[in-house]
């Protein structure tokens, strides 16, 4: 089963890593990667895979890339 997140991304958070569910459903995600390179996305794809209890394989950035907005598909 193939689940799709929308995620809003805070890098270089001293919060992090953590997720948060925001009142429309939509995650929150501290990470303490910067937003450089794409690795403030890796980042968030292996907090997801924790928070979920999947494979870090299991989780893929489905939109925004660059931008803090993103979606997320999760197969479970």
């Amino acid at each position: 089963m193939r689940e799709t997140v929308r995620a809003v991304i805070k890098p270089n958070s001293r919060k992090g890593p953590l997720v948060e569910t925001l009142d429309d459903g939509t995650l929150q995600l501290y990470v303490r990667a910067p937003a450089v390179e794409g690795k403030a996305n890796r980042a968030a794809v292996a907090l997801l895979a924790e928070h979920y209890g999947v494979p870090k394989s299991a989780v893929s950035l489905a939109a925004g890339a660059t931008s803090r907005f993103k979606r997320f598909e999760i197969d479970r």
